[in-house]
């Protein structure tokens, strides 16, 4: 007997009421399924179903059978489908959202070297800043920036999300060098509306690279070395009389010399690297939360990912290389 195609008939035969209607949709005799059950009873010991003039009707064995192979059958179409999707030509509409400002500069020009790496694949761009449930939009992949909340999303980290601290020269030739964290206090400050608040929290860099070495810090520090750490973290408090609730807003008055700015790297990189941006405290890491932002690519919850999904991750990871080809901080 083959076990595989009589448990298929089975599934098929409970599910329709019918062998005939089984039959139809596996594309066999009815016979065949009638003998498949029937070998399939004689090897369990037990009657699957109780015939009658009205159809099937699952017996007790039947319906303690129909629970196990259910389960059973959906692993075995999973590691069929796990297995030949690593062959399998990645095709097929693919819809993406992305936030405004980063799409357009991050992942818009990276998308002909993609259709032309993918000829089968389309793609279906939703270029927004809200924050889209993937599901009910039909979402197949989204690209988000910041801290993810917890959720039943996968995720995949593309890039790291730093902000450095910047300003235009000719704010620094009005109001002066910023040489300590402590001196941002008397300057100008853009501020970005999407920000929790107006502080800002630097580490050093080096200090900083220390604690991600180790992992975790020594409890029992000298007073000395708690004294050091208290001075390679710094949080300063912000004034500014301009708010913006738009990141590429925030960039254009920075330009200006309205003051200096928190900003990310993947926004800034050109204009510092140009020279119309300064970038302040180079040895200081900053950010406005406790958490580790970053760049994610984010999809529904699947057993088995498509083959466009972890295409389309795949390349765009390969586009951003490691580190990111926008990075400024550290730079000397």
């Amino acid at each position: 007997m083959d076990y595989f195609a009589a448990t298929r008939a089975f599934v098929s035969a409970a599910e329709l009421g019918s062998f005939s209607k089984a039959a139809t949709e596996l594309a066999i005799k009815t016979s065949t399924v009638s003998r498949y059950i029937s070998e399939l009873e004689q090897d369990l010991g037990i009657a699957l179903f109780n015939r009658s003039t009205r159809g099937l009707v699952l017996t007790e064995g039947g319906r303690v059978f129909l629970d196990q192979v259910v389960v059973a059958l959906q692993a075995l179409d999973d590691a069929r489908d796990a297995t030949s999707s690593l062959n399998r030509t990645p095709q097929g509409v693919l819809r993406i959202t992305m936030p405004s400002a980063f799409g357009h500069r991050h992942v818009v020009p990276h998308l002909p070297r993609f259709l032309e790496r993918y000829p089968e694949i389309d793609l279906d761009l939703v270029v927004t800043d809200d924050t889209l449930n993937l599901i009910d939009a039909g979402i197949d992949l989204a690209i988000r920036i910041g801290v993810l909340p917890d959720s039943t999303l996968m995720a995949r980290k593309l890039a790291p999300h730093r902000r450095i601290v910047c300003c235009a020269p000719s704010h620094l030739d009005r109001v002066g060098k910023i040489v300590e964290p402590q001196d941002l206090e008397q300057h100008e400050a853009v501020r970005l509306a999407l920000q929790p608040d107006d502080r800002w929290m630097l580490t050093r860099r080096d200090d900083k690279r220390r604690e991600d070495s180790k992992g975790i810090k020594t409890q029992r520090a000298s007073a000395q070395t708690q004294s050091a750490a208290l001075k390679a973290q710094v949080t300063v408090q912000l004034k500014g009389r301009v708010r913006a609730d738009d990141s590429e807003a925030a960039l254009e008055l920075t330009l200006a010399g309205c003051g200096v700015a928190l900003l990310p790297e993947w926004l800034v990189g050109d204009a510092v690297r140009d020279a119309r941006l300064v970038h302040v405290l180079p040895q200081w890491e900053a950010r406005t939360g406790k958490n580790e932002p970053a760049i994610w690519a984010v999809y529904p919850p699947k057993k088995i990912v498509s083959s466009k999904v972890r295409a389309f991750v795949d390349f765009y990871a390969e586009m951003l290389g490691e580190p990111p080809y926008w990075e400024v901080s550290g730079k000397r």
